[in-house]
C-alpha cells in the first residue's frame, strides 16, 4: 500500500513530466488541486496525449480553430465551443491558425471523489463519461454566460486558500456543468482518417495492457509484432504511422510506457524490485534494472529510494 509520502512524490514525479502532457509551459514541480489558464496563442500548442491523467479537463474555445481528436471522436473547431474531456480520454490537438481565445481548466481525479456533491452532479449529467455529450456548440449569448464563470475560477485561487478554495472550485464546476447542460447543443464528431484512427487504436491498447497489471497479472504484449497483430495491421505499417505523428516508432512508445508504469509502481507500492519487473514483463531482476538504468539514469533501487526520501 503507497504511504503519504509516496503518494507525495508520485505528484512530483506526475509534475516533472505534465510538461508532455499539457498543451502550455508549465512552470512546476508544485502541488496543485486545481488548474484555470487563459487561452493564447503563446501558451497553447498542438500536441498529443497517450497517457492516462489523473486530471479532468475542460477546453473552453471562445476563438481559434483546431483539430481535436478524442478517442475515436474527431472535431474540425471552427466556432467557439467547449469540451468535457475525461482522465482516460487519450487526445489529440492541432492548431489551425495563429488564433487561441478562451479558458482551459484542469482539475484533480480527487477533488471529484471527495466531493459528494460534485462527484453527484459528474454523474447526473456524465459530460465527462458520455462521449455523446462532451462537446457542445456554444452562442454568443452562451459566452456571455459562461465567461464570467471561468474569469471567477481563474481568480479563486488569488483571492482564497486551502478547504475554502477548493470547495468554491466545486461549487463553480457544479455550476458549469449545470449551465453546459442546460445549452445542449451537442456538435458531432467529424469522420476520422484511418490514419488517426489506428494511432488512437494503439494508444488505447497500450494503455489497456498496463492498467491493472500486478505479479500475478503481468503485461502480456511488449513487441511491435504483438501490438501489431493486436490491431490487424503490419508492423511496418503501424511503425511508419506511429513515426509520421509523433515522431516516435512503436517500439519506443511501448518502453516508455513501461518505464511510466515502473515508475508508479515503484512509488505507490511496496512491491519488490524483482516482482515489479515481472509484472512490466521481465523474466528476472537484472534484465529489468538494465532497462530502468538505460531509460531513466538511475537504477530502480535508486529512483525508489531518492523519490521517498524526496517526499519525506
Amino acid at each position: 500500500m503507497a504511504t503519504k509520502a509516496a503518494e507525495k512524490t508520485q505528484d512530483i514525479s506526475f509534475l516533472r513530466d505534465l510538461k508532455d502532457l499539457l498543451p502550455f509551459e508549465w512552470d512546476g514541480p508544485r502541488e496543485w488541486s486545481y488548474q484555470v489558464i487563459r487561452r493564447n496563442p503563446d501558451a497553447c500548442r498542438s500536441y498529443l496525449s497517450p497517457n492516462r491523467r489523473d486530471f479532468y479537463k475542460i477546453l473552453y474555445i471562445t476563438k481559434g480553430g483546431c483539430v481535436l481528436t478524442i478517442g475515436l471522436k474527431s472535431y474540425y473547431v471552427d466556432k467557439p465551443a467547449i469540451f468535457f474531456i475525461h482522465p482516460n480520454a487519450i487526445l489529440t490537438f492541432k492548431k489551425t491558425d495563429n488564433e487561441s481565445e478562451g479558458f482551459i481548466c484542469f482539475f484533480k481525479r480527487k477533488i471529484a471523489d471527495n466531493s459528494q456533491g460534485l462527484k453527484s452532479i459528474l454523474d447526473k449529467y456524465s459530460l465527462f463519461s458520455d462521449t455523446e455529450k462532451s462537446a457542445i456548440f456554444l452562442s454568443v449569448e452562451d459566452i456571455a454566460e459562461l465567461d464570467p464563470l471561468f474569469e471567477k475560477m481563474l481568480t479563486i485561487g488569488e483571492q482564497y486558500g486551502g478547504p475554502l478554495e477548493e470547495e468554491l472550485l466545486q461549487i463553480h464546476l457544479q455550476l458549469l456543468t449545470v449551465t453546459c447542460t442546460k445549452i445542449a447543443n451537442y456538435l458531432q464528431p467529424d469522420t476520422i482518417s484511418d490514419e488517426y484512427r489506428h494511432i488512437h487504436e494503439f494508444f488505447d491498447l497500450l494503455e489497456k495492457e498496463v492498467s491493472g497489471i500486478t505479479y500475478n497479472n503481468p503485461i502480456q504484449a511488449k513487441t511491435a509484432q504483438e501490438f501489431a497483430d493486436k490491431l490487424y495491421l503490419h508492423p511496418n505499417h503501424l511503425n511508419a504511422l506511429l513515426k509520421k505523428h509523433t515522431g516516435q516508432n512503436v517500439s519506443s512508445h511501448i518502453k516508455h510506457k513501461i518505464l511510466e508504469e515502473s515508475k508508479v509502481l515503484l512509488v505507490q507500492t511496496d512491491w519488490s524490485i524483482q516482482q515489479i519487473a515481472y509484472a512490466v514483463g521481465f523474466s528476472d531482476q537484472p534484465n529489468f534494472s538494465q532497462f530502468f538504468k538505460k531509460m531513466a539514469g538511475i537504477s530502480p533501487a535508486e529512483f525508489r529510494k531518492n523519490y521517498v526520501r524526496l517526499g519525506s
